[in-house]
């Protein structure tokens, strides 16, 4: 087969060389046109240098391009996988410490909430151009694969706005999946599921186990797990009290609703920070993050020395779906999975226009999409809040308006319930200052935020810090190395580190 493949965001060692050892899997793609591009050199060379030693030590006769030209690494390609993060760690970090001066306490902040929201201002206005440039030199139909958060904003304006067809995909409901089959005692392969929702907030409406539903055994098996009762405490009474359990992890659905996060002498109560950042420490994705990108750095060296990925060992491919969906897409074999797309009825009592992430089935006749129906109802009601919020944002960061922003802040459950309209005002503001060389589409916005600033009154910054865990320095991640290679080496970050 001959086709090409282009990687933004390539610098990402997580995804790019797991995504790119999934497709190397795939016999047939051996011959396939690879491009590699970022806007960050280093980032770029050290993950290509990777990926072709394992090209070259597998016999596969790929040569990377590698460019910082993304026109160039577009051109002719028929799918383009999208893993970038805009503003990388420095802008995460302002996503995440701006709205805790507000009492706003995110553990991960890149979906929803004033760091999600905020994210995607700038993720938008990046990903338009990236449609531009694909409807101008890639293959006629392209398609795009989009990795990148907040992933249904992101891919709301793609199609949307974008004129590319842009498929959203997530790790979510596999991780969800594999703990309940776990918590049930049953082999993943054989527990039979269908999510839907959104992104990130997407419900199990069915399990079933040899024909029989498990959905009402979900409950009592976890509440029998002493481990699962102590990390999951937000989904489980999100179970209790909606009936259905989320893909979602403890920490990253407790900042998507009001009830957990809104009261600081509070927020451990609903959080674990005994096992893994994801079960709700304040500003856990963004250590582990730093973590993984410094212990990277400093581990280099040694990456290069350590046995290439065997392409022959297919038990190592990755859940992610990527590779599957190409593969499906050029051979015809069938592949299931969850995706991320516009509704337009899918899901009846959702928005039509609205991103959602429901079954897809995938062969060589292409992606389709059955239709889902009604949601629960309590869990449309959930997923209706944030869809509003979400379309508030992308019209937004679209538009550049200021106003459509704030209403986005304001209309957030767990920003509205901490914060009044004056501090979401001043809060927006200084976001909006901060980030600003990511924020090209505010410019005239971001001068008269700076004119407010220096002349309004300023509602001073709370004294608060979160609940959080020391940083580990590259020495301390000595210590336990195969922890700190796992967690930089892994697209999925949430995932059991031992």
């Amino acid at each position: 087969m001959s086709f090409k493949i282009a990687i933004i965001g390539a610098g990402s060692v997580g995804f790019t060389r797991t995504l790119f050892t999934d497709l190397m899997m795939v016999p047939e793609f051996h011959n396939i046109e690879v491009a590699f591009t970022d806007i960050n050199q280093h980032n770029l060379d050290m993950v290509t240098t990777l990926c072709q030693r394992d090209l070259d030590e597998n016999g596969v006769p790929i040569k990377i391009n590698a460019t910082l030209d993304r026109r160039e690494a577009f051109k002719d390609a028929k799918y383009i996988i999208n893993c970038v993060r805009i503003g990388m760690l420095e802008a995460f970090e302002m996503d995440v410490e701006i709205p805790l001066r507000y009492g706003v306490d995110q553990c991960v902040g890149d979906t929803l909430c004033a760091g999600g929201i905020m994210y995607g201002q700038r993720g938008v206005a990046a990903i338009l151009d990236f449609c531009k440039d694909i409807r101008e030199v890639a293959a006629p139909g392209a398609i795009m694969l989009n990795y990148a958060n907040p992933n249904a904003m992101m891919t709301w304006a793609a199609n949307k706005y974008g004129g590319v067809k842009t498929l959203g995909l997530c790790h979510g409901v596999q991780g969800g999946h594999r703990q309940m089959a776990n918590a049930l005692g049953v082999p993943q392969d054989e527990l039979d599921i269908i999510c839907a929702g959104i992104n990130h907030q997407t419900w199990y409406i069915q399990a079933k186990y040899k024909g029989e539903d498990m959905l009402p055994k979900l409950l009592p098996a976890y509440l029998a797990d002493e481990k699962l009762c102590k990390t999951e405490k937000v989904r489980l009474d999100i179970l209790k009290n909606f009936g259905y359990y989320s893909t979602e992890s403890n920490g990253h659905l407790s900042e998507y609703v009001a009830w957990y996060r809104k009261r600081e002498d509070e927020v451990k109560d609903w959080i674990d920070l005994d096992s893994s950042w994801i079960n709700g420490e304040t500003g856990g994705y963004l250590r582990v993050c730093r973590e993984g990108r410094n212990w990277f750095e400093y581990d280099y060296p040694n990456w290069l020395r350590e046995p290439a990925n065997d392409y022959n060992d297919t038990s190592k491919r990755s859940t992610e779906h990527g590779s599957w969906i190409i593969e499906a897409l050029e051979t015809g074999r069938r592949y299931r999975g969850h995706f991320n797309v516009m509704n337009e009825g899918c899901i009846t009592n959702l928005p039509y226009e609205s991103v959602v992430e429901v079954p897809g089935y995938v062969d060589g006749n292409g992606i389709s999409i059955p239709k889902v129906g009604d949601l629960p109802l309590g869990c449309a009601a959930i997923c209706s809040q944030s869809i509003w919020v979400q379309k508030l944002a992308v019209e937004a960061a679209v538009n550049a308006d200021i106003g459509l922003l704030r209403q986005a802040m304001l209309m957030d459950p767990l920003t509205g319930a901490v914060c009044n309209p004056a501090e979401i005002y001043q809060m927006v503001d200084e976001m909006l200052i901060a980030e600003a060389q990511w924020l090209p589409q505010y410019a005239e916005e971001i001068e008269r935020a700076k004119e407010r600033q220096k002349n309004g009154p300023a509602i001073p910054h709370k004294d608060y810090k979160g609940v959080r865990v020391k940083e580990k320095s590259v020495e301390e991640m000595e210590n336990n190395k195969a922890e700190a290679r796992k967690n930089a080496a892994e697209a999925d970050k949430a995932k059991k580190r031992t």
